[in-house]
């Protein structure tokens, strides 16, 4: 974590799971961080927990970001306390379970906003700094859900399909200009990403840390890779789908999410 020792991080979706994961790293590095959510309870709790245990500087920025103005929001708070934020890290994020004839369309589309539109417009409001500093790095949050369709979580895989065509393409873009970008995949990970989704208890499987999540994320965009699987059995079971045509990946997928009778959620 040296690489941002005594720079700002910003971090989207903080308050919690992987989000507060990668402030406690980044802390324990010597970075300052930003913390960006819609609790601004979690958020001044842990700014003081952060500030106490590693002696570092924090700022809280209370913003939503399935409201449009939310990421301007975001850089204007950052731009009045004159910082040149070193390190994006687009984290926020959710999904919902369920049957997309039966969802809330209201729900859905927020959840393309946060997972899509956010990250594209809080990437294109910091780059252009970055550049200009000819340094600087940005995280993006995918998924293992970004290589394949999966019915019953079908727009979540979609917006993680995004986010990793998109942090790829932007890595190769400014990579001239001295700037790293990542995608960091993980599978299931314990956080509260399973509960607001509405997830049932069948389908969940064996979850890593978010604390060892976002070590893995953080060290793949130190390194320079353009995007990283967390964890051996999500990498091979992400790739060897490839051998496998893609309408049998989808079916095999579905027999997995499919909802069961008489299941609850978590």
């Amino acid at each position: 974590m040296e690489n941002w020792r005594g720079k700002w991080a910003l971090i989207t979706g903080a308050s919690a799971g992987i989000g507060r994961a990668f402030a406690f790293e980044l802390a324990a590095g010597g970075a300052d961080v930003i913390l960006v959510a819609r609790r601004g309870d979690r958020l001044s709790e842990l700014a003081n927990e952060l500030r106490a245990k590693y002696k570092i500087e924090v700022e809280v920025c209370v913003a939503d970001l399935a409201q449009h103005s939310g990421p301007a929001e975001v850089f204007d708070f950052t731009s009045r306390k004159g910082f040149d934020v070193e390190l994006l890290i687009n984290n926020a994020g959710f999904g919902v379970y369920g049957e997309f004839a039966k969802a809330d369309l209201s729900r859905e589309l927020e959840m393309v906003q946060v997972n899509i539109a956010a990250v594209v417009h809080l990437t294109r409001l910091y780059l252009p700094p970055m550049i200009t500093r000819r340094r600087g790095d940005i995280l993006i949050l995918a998924s293992t859900g970004s290589f394949q369709g999966v019915p019953y979580l079908s727009t979540y895989a979609a917006t993680k399909a995004f986010d990793l065509h998109f942090a790829e393409a932007l890595a190769e873009e400014v990579k001239e200009h001295g700037i790293r970008v990542c995608a960091l995949c993980p599978g299931s990970t314990t956080s509260e990403f399973h509960q607001v989704a509405g997830q049932p208890k069948n389908i969940l499987r064996k979850r890593e840390s978010a604390e060892k999540v976002a070590h893995v994320g953080l060290t793949a965009l130190a390194n320079g890779r353009s995007y990283v699987i967390s964890g051996l059995k999500n990498y091979v079971g992400a790739h060897v789908q490839r051998l496998l045509p893609r309408r049998v990946v989808t079916r095999i997928v579905a027999n997995a999410f499919s909802p069961k009778p008489g299941e609850h959620s978590t």
